[in-house]
């Protein structure tokens, strides 16, 4: 990926990633060609693009001693593979391991080669063949993830849509994209196109020294032709990255300086300020040591958090995330602080993005994805608890892809990538995710006849604060629009009836939907009883089970959403056991239940507790008859037609089915310090 380590990333991550062990080995052997030898001097300072040419001038295989051959073909994979070139990198990992290539990494980097060259069935092979030798490697094992990842979201992509820009890109590199403007109709991007400043050749990519482009978009949506910044911002030193402070005034930046020998450089944070329709000259930040890494800064919308990507020690890998912070926009800004493991891998993270909303963007090669760098964003799960998530295909590929930005109001924006396909090596895309849709379309039913509810009044509240009021039609239906990220609460009003109830929500969802329920509402019927099912007692006791506990806050709810309401609980048994004995046991347990109500906030005026032994078996109802279809429909589950069942399996299910709670409406007109009304019965 060579804008992460080469041009205006290569920055002093040459130290961290150059495999140290090689130097003069090659260089040293007797035959080397002198080209073979500054090769060797340009790969250990991490000059890739000009280490390569120098390796193929140079390196005539017929010279090179057999058991160097194998670290030579290595040297020019990882060219190639830090050039972005995955072909040509699987290719040359390929033949350094077919000549017994002493470097572990070697199978690491052509599983990873592979992976971005979507053969992924040999990626798997060479990932694990690596930790053969390198067990519980993080960088293996996420290899490994990646691989499934990648089939499976190719398989199910997210909703974006992503479309190259052609008239942004060059057959250079152009990347890291961001919005100059509140109206987002102006951009700024890094690029190494004819036109920079810099007229030499970056001996890490083989191209110009980055600038900073901008382009602009009229009324249609048409962008111009990308021009040079051409202000005190350019240098002939490497620049990009840009990031824009919300009011776009302030513009910060990566300046990477080279040495004299090799292009080592060494990388800045800089500011510049908006004058008119230019910038005025940069300042470094002054964030740390000049010969380290500190680059690709973001500002959040406060302007109080700076982030960037470094190597300084204490990180976690390559390079990590950091960020420094200040109490006020005119203060100095204080020490670095590093995100923590979270965020930070044994690989790389670079290229973070402050959303508007204040969500933190990065790119990654740490973290389980699709290979190479993904996008990932920080999010919360269903704890509160703070984890990383993969934008997933088609914003990320198998290839690199990074440096986002987001317009605010809308999941519509840019960022680069080095996917196949492209004009350069890293071009610009532009992506679009559609607003979600989500209706919720309920059937209301009386609950015993099923059929449609007619005119019930509907109340629809969200976890936002919203609150929609509708009817039913003449059919029991009706609808509403969901928001998404919402959680909602429907309750459903009828005269005759007890208030119906449903929870659904949006939250997690990534594709627009039809949402589909249905409300099934218990008409009032003084002295009908209605069943409380999953209500459970332990053997010949009446004491309540755990299980019993869901049933039961569903009765309290619904006691506090129908305040008038005073009810019988009443239990029935099974006719198992004599009928006195059966009395005491179910008025026990009707009892049990009318205490769980009270402690749970329902008054006691509003309860009585009876209990029938098996003096009224179960009728048969249409629920009970699906469930169990050898049950006839009305049938009453007496001794005699439970005796005519024809096996034991049978006998108990309507046996179980006579043991049960259920409620009675006594009067509906309860209010508290107000004696309710006598029941007209009470058996």
């Amino acid at each position: 990926m060579n804008r992460i380590y080469d041009g205006l990333s290569q920055l002093a991550v040459r130290s961290v990633l150059v495999c140290g062990l090689l130097f003069g080995l090659l260089s040293g052997a007797e035959g080397q060609s002198r080209k073979v030898m500054k090769a060797d001097e340009f790969y250990e300072a991490g000059g890739w693009a000009e280490a390569l040419r120098l390796y193929k001038e140079g390196g005539n295989l017929q010279t090179i001693p057999k058991e160097q051959m194998g670290l030579y073909l290595f040297r020019v994979a990882e060219c190639y593979r830090h050039l972005g070139e995955y072909r040509q990198a699987e290719i040359w990992y390929s033949k350094a391991l077919m000549r017994d290539c002493p470097e572990p990494k070697a199978h690491l980097y052509y599983a990873e080669a592979l992976l971005a060259n979507e053969r992924y069935d040999l990626a798997k092979e060479e990932y694990e063949a690596y930790l053969k030798v390198k067990p519980h490697d993080p960088l293996a094992t996420n290899g490994l993830r990646s691989v499934e990842l990648a089939v499976a979201w190719v398989d199910s992509p997210s909703g974006y849509t992503v479309k190259p820009m052609q008239v942004l890109n060059s057959r250079y590199n152009d990347y890291s994209p961001m919005y100059a403007s509140a109206d987002y109709r102006s951009l700024v991007f890094t690029s190494s196109r004819e036109g920079t400043l810099g007229k030499e050749i970056h001996a890490a990519t083989g191209e110009h020294f980055a600038d900073l482009f901008a382009s602009t978009s009229n009324s249609e949506g048409r962008w111009s032709k990308p021009k040079s910044i051409n202000s005190d911002v350019n240098t002939i030193f490497e620049d990009g990255t840009p990031n824009f402070s919300t009011d776009y005034g302030t513009m910060y930046f990566t300046r990477c300086r080279t040495a004299k020998r090799h292009g080592k450089l060494g990388c800045q944070v800089m500011e510049a300020s908006q004058t008119g329709d230019g910038w005025s000259s940069s300042k470094d930040l002054g964030l740390g040591a000049d010969s380290l890494v500190f680059a690709h800064p973001a500002i959040s919308p406060d302007g109080l958090v700076l982030y960037f990507a470094s190597d300084m020690p204490g990180g976690f890998g390559g390079l990590d995330l950091w960020k420094v912070t200040r109490g006020g926009p005119n203060d100095n800004w204080g020490e670095p602080i590093n995100l923590g493991s979270t965020i930070n891998t044994p690989g790389n993270e670079a290229f973070p993005y402050v959303h508007p909303d204040g969500t933190l963007y990065f790119a990654s090669d740490g973290h389980p994805g699709m290979g190479g760098y993904d996008i990932f964003k920080l999010a919360k799960d269903a704890k509160g608890a703070t984890v990383v998530e993969n934008m997933r295909y088609p914003v990320n590929s198998p290839s690199d892809d990074f440096g986002i930005t987001f317009q605010k109001e809308h999941e519509e924006g840019f960022f680069s990538s080095n996917r196949k396909g492209g004009r350069g090596g890293d071009d610009i895309y532009w992506f679009y995710l559609a607003p979600l849709e989500f209706n919720l379309i309920g059937q209301v039913n009386d609950q015993e006849t099923q059929t449609p509810v007619a005119n019930a009044k509907i109340r629809l509240a969200g976890s936002d604060g919203s609150l929609q009021t509708g009817t039913t039609n003449d059919k029991g239906v009706f609808r509403f629009m969901l928001k998404p990220n919402t959680d909602y609460v429907a309750v459903t009003n009828e005269k005759g009836y007890l208030n119906g109830k449903l929870k659904v929500s949006t939250r997690g969802k990534t594709e627009s939907e039809d949402m589909r329920v249905s409300v099934a509402m218990n008409a009032i019927a003084i002295e009908k009883p209605i069943t409380i099912p999953n209500i459970f007692y332990n053997f010949n006791s009446w004491e309540l089970r755990p299980e019993s506990k869901e049933a039961l806050d569903a009765l309290v709810e619904l006691l506090n959403e129908n305040a008038g309401l005073v009810i019988e609980l009443g239990a029935h048994t099974d006719a198992v056991g004599t009928l006195e004995y059966n009395y005491e046991l179910s008025q026990r347990r009707a009892q049990a239940v009318v205490n769980y109500l009270i402690e749970h906030g329902i008054p006691a005026a509003r309860l009585r507790a009876k209990g029938y032994a098996q003096t009224e078996p179960c009728v048969v109802d249409a629920a009970l008859n699906a469930q169990y279809p050898f049950l006839p429909l009305r049938r009453v589950l007496d001794e005699a037609f439970i005796a005519s069942l024809p096996d034991e399996a049978q006998r108990e299910a309507a046996n179980q089915a006579n043991r049960r709670t259920e409620f009675r409406v006594l009067s509906m007109d309860y209010a508290p310090g107000k004696t309710p009304g006598a029941p007209k019965s009470s058996k």
